[in-house]
């Protein structure tokens, strides 16, 4: 249960101000349907990282659990960094694929946006850590809709109030106590 939570928490955490609650907001404002973009949300995060997950596991089943500590310590350590540094919204995501409706827009962005976003990379990291993709990858789902479904539902405003900057900081300062706990925690 404590690989859930905490894999809620990060993805949570780290979510705020990513590119894919920024375009969480960008197809709340364009589409303005509400229901077809959260479950494209889901669907594409549940895709994902589901994959993300196996990635985790296969690498914990076949790299030597010495090195594997500092692999997923010094990752941790890297991903506290990065959290830090604000994404921005490409367009891209949206251009080609907005012929095909609300849902499989939804799905087509969020899927490529995550491929090796932060979130996805902190989803295989945990997986490996600690050998339970299922529910790593349930709890990074979680924290996925945690943080972009509120900007599904309140658009722009949630931009400006929420304290990006603090959140970041907190968001590194945890995944810096991941990247310590496995490298120095046995």
């Amino acid at each position: 249960m404590n690989e859930f939570l905490v894999s809620t928490g990060v993805v949570a955490l780290a979510e705020i101000g990513d590119k894919t609650q920024l375009l969480a907001l960008v197809l709340a404002a364009r589409f303005r349907k509400t229901w077809p973009i959260v479950l494209g949300i889901l669907c594409a995060t549940l895709v994902n990282h589901g994959l993300a997950g196996a990635v985790g596991a296969l690498a914990a089943s076949l790299i030597d659990a010495g090195i594997l500590r500092w692999v997923l310590g010094l990752s941790f350590l890297a991903m506290a960094v990065w959290v830090l540094v604000p994404d921005r919204l490409d367009g891209e995501e949206l251009g080609t694929v907005a012929r095909h409706g609300v849902f499989v827009t939804t799905f087509i962005s969020f899927f490529i946006a995550e491929m090796a976003d932060k979130t996805q990379i902190a989803t295989v990291a945990l997986a490996a850590q600690y050998g339970s993709p299922l529910l790593v990858v349930a709890g990074t789902t979680l924290g996925m809709l945690i943080a972009d479904v509120p900007a599904v539902f309140v658009g722009g405003r949630l931009g400006e109030k929420l304290p990006v900057k603090t959140i970041r900081v907190v968001a590194a300062l945890l995944f810096a106590a991941l990247g310590a706990a496995a490298l120095f925690v046995s």
